[in-house]
């Protein structure tokens, strides 16, 4: 069993893309997305043992909250709270994933600077892992996906770009309809959607890390005055 960690998970509007214009070109985003393809790749050649890829740099919860109880090193523990960032376990996994970085990913780049944008995705991603594990300490199952970082960047977009439009799917029992919606109906929705199922989470079970996803927005909507670079262009 593991956990996951998907923004797209169990959401009935799913973003397409922003038309908040960027300034300077996304090294960092697509440079983050071509890592997790990359690593996902990677698991795809190793074939079953992909699995033990998986309990060996997934963020396991015991493993990080008594680090003097188990028989993993603690250096080996410290890495995969990186290592579970860029590891997947589909390609719908996956796909949700960077579906999110992509479009909100460029716009805080922008605002922060590449160097910036690296220390905040991969803070955010930290918080976001100790989110759940603090939840959770005694399980031993791994946690991966790079959704906990990037709902920091979510909580970020949030905050300086409320009423910048994005596109958004919204399937309606066998309808399907296109509308651009404020950003603050469609992140703040997703956030509500992560707390309350966060709140029906039952201690020792698999699926998705709805407290890593609140934990990572909320220190994206913190850290962001810290991290910002640019003064904040509000949208109108």
């Amino acid at each position: 069993m593991i956990v996951l960690e998907s923004p797209a998970g169990k959401l009935t509007m799913i973003p397409l893309k922003d038309d908040l214009p960027t300034h300077s070109f996304p090294f960092v985003t697509i440079g983050l997305i071509v890592a997790n393809l990359l690593a996902f790749y990677y698991q795809i050649t190793l074939g079953e043992s992909s699995e033990q890829l998986i309990f060996t740099y997934g963020a396991i919860p015991f493993n990080l909250m008594h680090p003097f109880e188990q028989t993993v090193s603690i250096p080996d523990a410290s890495a995969s709270i990186f290592a579970s960032m860029f590891l997947h376990a589909g390609f719908l996994h996956l796909g949700g994933n960077m579906l999110y970085l992509w479009i909100f990913g460029n716009n805080i780049e922008d605002v922060m600077g590449p160097v910036r944008f690296i220390f905040f995705y991969l803070i955010c991603g930290i918080v976001a892992v100790f989110s759940h594990a603090g939840f959770d300490p005694t399980s031993r199952i791994p946690m991966i996906g790079a959704s906990g970082a990037v709902s920091g960047v979510l909580g970020a977009y949030l905050v300086l770009f409320p009423r910048a439009r994005v596109l958004t799917l919204i399937p309606i029992i066998i309808f399907i309809n296109f509308s651009w919606l404020p950003a603050v109906v469609v992140l703040g929705f997703w956030f509500l959607m992560q707390v309350l199922n966060a709140t029906l989470t039952q201690s020792g079970a698999g699926g998705v890390a709805f407290l890593a996803h609140v934990g990572g927005f909320v220190a994206g909507m913190s850290l962001i005055f810290l991290f910002r670079k640019r003064k904040n262009r509000y949208y109108s």
